[in-house]
């Protein structure tokens, strides 16, 4: 497909609708599985930091193969590695009905990791092959509202499926909905979208870039051990390698100068890494917090912890089309200030908080995010060339993972310095407080830095955004 020709307008539809509707598998399972924590912990004999695993494994392995596959993308087709992502989703979905050890669960969590990321490594990219300047925004809003609707009933439905039906049935409820998705990309997308086509995949660079961000990541999830320490150092290091030899190829699977030389695409991506990494484990901690502190049922608790992807949802499209109009990263600034404020909040509650309160603070932190996620997106896709919207679609989404891996690293540190390897029950739950109130004081010192860091690219953001739209 040319992608410099208009695209009629039914047809922009079947994209929004058939990319919208894989944008909410992923996340309604991650907020499903979130409040089945302490019935699968229960069911398979698990501690604290397994449970963490569950979490951890999944987000690990979407982060490391997110880059790769956006830059696969671009070469081999975005269609097809969308529609294989979603294929291997369902296929170890319906796989995880049948566990019956947290090793085989966790195992089974990094191939769904994988295939996120052949979904979101490419998602972005083809809304924005098809979205011309000016309706991306908007485009892009819908597509995120996806994935906090998903966010929303997972808290909901994962909770009614949990206490009736046990976790397995969270699982078997999404598979007849892998295959529907698969039947819209066979029905709906006909064209392909391969602007770097012919060029080198570099699958050197891919493994270094793995290994780098596996040992980087594992090691943040065992501070404050000295293996822990060992690791961060190790990916450091193999970071500044990857970094040397995608500076000296000439079909990097990252294009460094992105970095160097776009301010817009660095410090957007910077602050999508920092905010991420806020707020990502909130869940996690108020999960086990409603559930085990306060003693509710998982279905009484995902009522509660719906309410921040709700305002997510209703926001996210709204702040989208108005980043069409006015700056993305003065609006993205913004609702990073939210976010912070919701935190800091958050840092006072105690096991006798009222329920209520809990729901206006999720609503706060909701709100700050969805302003924060659409307009933030659309500054970092609109900031790059055609030939490298797989790389800048990998890019946001490894943010992404990569900001919700430091997040619940900082939570399983915290568990494992304030709780240890035991069971959760009423003699740590003092330990899980006080684990809950240093994670919190720590994500709403990072918001603040966020925010900061948003702000650092609103002198040059209309400059750079009237370039590329010329460049389209």
């Amino acid at each position: 497909m040319n992608s410099n020709l208009p695209v009629e307008v039914p047809f922009k539809k079947s994209i929004l609708l058939v990319t919208s509707f894989a944008a909410f598998l992923a996340p309604f399972l991650g907020s499903a599985v979130n409040l089945a924590l302490p019935a699968i912990g229960k069911d398979l004999h698990s501690n604290a930091i397994s449970l963490g695993w569950v979490v951890s494994s999944y987000i690990l392995s979407t982060a490391i193969f997110l880059m790769p596959f956006g830059r696969l993308g671009d070469i081999v087709g975005r269609k097809k590695v969308f529609f294989l992502g979603i294929l291997l989703f369902t296929i170890s979905t319906f796989l995880i009905i049948f566990s019956h050890s947290i090793l085989s669960l966790i195992i089974l969590r990094i191939f769904q990791g994988l295939s996120s990321a052949m979904i979101f490594g490419t998602s972005l990219a083809i809304i924005t092959s098809v979205y011309l300047p000016g309706e991306r925004g908007k485009a892009m809003g819908i597509n995120i509202t996806a994935t906090y609707l998903g966010l929303s009933c997972g808290p909901v439905i994962g909770g009614l499926l949990t206490q009736y039906l046990g976790w397995r049935s969270i699982f078997a409820f999404l598979v007849p909905f892998g295959i529907i998705s698969l039947i819209l990309i066979q029905r709906k997308i006909k064209t392909e979208w391969a602007e770097a086509v012919g060029e080198k995949f570099d699958l050197r660079g891919s493994f270094i870039y793995g290994i780098a961000l596996a040992s980087f990541m594992y090691g943040f999830s065992k501070l404050p051990s000295s293996l822990g320490w060992i690791c961060i150092l190790t990916g450091s290091l193999l970071a500044v390698i990857f970094l040397i030899v995608e500076n000296n190829i000439s079909n990097p699977v990252f294009d460094i100068r992105l970095i160097l030389k776009n301010r817009v695409f660095a410090f957007s991506g910077i602050a999508a890494l920092i905010n991420y990494s806020a707020t990502s484990a909130i869940g996690f901690f108020i999960s086990l917090y409603l559930q085990y502190l306060k003693g509710l049922d998982a279905r009484s608790a995902g009522l509660i912890m719906i309410s921040q992807p709700i305002a997510m949802t209703l926001l996210s499209p709204l702040a989208g089309k108005l980043s069409d109009k006015r700056n993305p990263g003065a609006i993205a600034s913004f609702g990073m200030g939210i976010t912070a404020s919701g935190l800091i909040l958050l840092c006072f509650i105690t096991q006798s908080t009222p329920d209520y309160v809990i729901v206006l603070l999720l609503l706060l932190l909701g709100t700050g995010f969805g302003i924060f996620s659409s307009p933030n997106s659309n500054a970092i896709m609109s900031s790059v060339e055609k030939r490298h919207l797989g790389i800048a679609s990998g890019v946001v989404g490894t943010m992404r993972m990569v900001g919700q891996m430091m997040s619940m690293g900082i939570a399983m540190m915290l568990i494992s310095l304030f709780i240890g390897k035991q069971t959760i029950n009423p003699d740590t739950y003092p330990g899980l407080i006080s684990a809950m109130r240093t994670g919190f004081i720590i994500f709403s010192v990072l918001s603040i830095i966020g925010i900061f860091a948003s702000l650092a690219r609103h002198k040059t953001m209309k400059k750079n955004i009237i370039f590329k739209e010329k460049a389209f």
